[in-house]
């Protein structure tokens, strides 16, 4: 049984998911902005925010909320963090890994979120002590001990984002893994390690709403969340490594040794 917080969260992202739905692929009908070199806002993530700042307010009137297009509106101790389109390049090309995250965060700590995916109607929530699920699923991360059998995700940099030795962080995975998978979402990288789809994830330069609902989702699902060198992962933190946890440690010293 989902918790009431969930429920309230399910609510505001499958309305907000039928705006998505409805302007994924229309290329003609976005108005698009450039941010920075390859990082895109349309008029539909304003739409899907504003859609889940209206019910999350109405539930949820005295909290603080920490979303990509408004920023911060502050409230109590309580904070709702929103990405309203994770994949937004995915989103305006028409590729159907995108989601819609809500996360709750209490004491600095993240306590309850989803992911929603509405075009493949994948919705992932965790409350913290509850597990992971997808729709009527309990999820388990992968059980998999030797990284050669292992599939890593990441996200590869672009524009003002690059990083020194990101190839070489690409080339040693490569050399020590069964591939890697970039799929353009960090809220779905991480719900798919918390899934046992991929084994492991491991990206830089990332906000808070990418990662929030993802990181419980890996550690209900009996997986492992860290910075990359393995020290203790903070919602300051803009770097993280997750995994099944039977590959973390061997993760960790391989891409730390760059």
């Amino acid at each position: 049984m989902q918790p009431p917080v969930i429920n309230i969260f399910e609510k505001a992202v499958k309305k907000a998911g039928k705006i998505l739905i409805r302007d994924f692929g229309e290329i003609e009908n976005l108005q698009i902005q450039s941010k920075s070199l390859g990082d895109f806002v349309t008029n539909a993530d304003f739409k899907v925010e504003k859609s889940l700042l209206e019910t999350l307010k109405y539930y949820f009137p005295n909290y603080s909320y920490i979303t990509e297009e408004s920023g911060k509106i502050k409230g109590d101790e309580n904070i709702i963090v929103i990405d309203p389109i994770d994949g937004t390049s995915n989103f305006i090309h028409g590729i159907p890994y995108v989601c819609i995250i809500v996360a709750r965060i209490y004491n600095n700590e993240v306590t309850d979120g989803v992911v929603y995916n509405p075009i493949l109607n994948e919705f992932f929530w965790s409350s913290k002590g509850m597990g992971s699920w997808c729709n009527d699923k309990r999820l388990r991360v992968s059980n998999r001990t030797n990284l050669t059998e292992c599939l890593v995700g990441t996200g590869l940099p672009f524009g003002e984002r690059i990083y020194k030795n990101y190839l070489e962080e690409i080339d040693v995975v490569l050399k020590h893994s069964a591939g890697i998978r970039r799929l353009g979402s960090a809220g779905l990288d991480l719900a798919y390690v918390a899934a046992g789809k991929l084994d492991g994830f491991w990206e830089k330069n990332l906000n808070l709403w990418d990662v929030s609902t993802g990181i419980l989702l890996v550690k209900e699902a009996g997986g492992k969340v860290t910075k990359i060198n393995g020290e203790k992962w903070s919602i300051e933190d803009s770097e993280i490594l997750a995994s099944n946890n039977k590959v973390h440690e061997y993760l960790s010293e391989k891409l730390s040794l760059l």
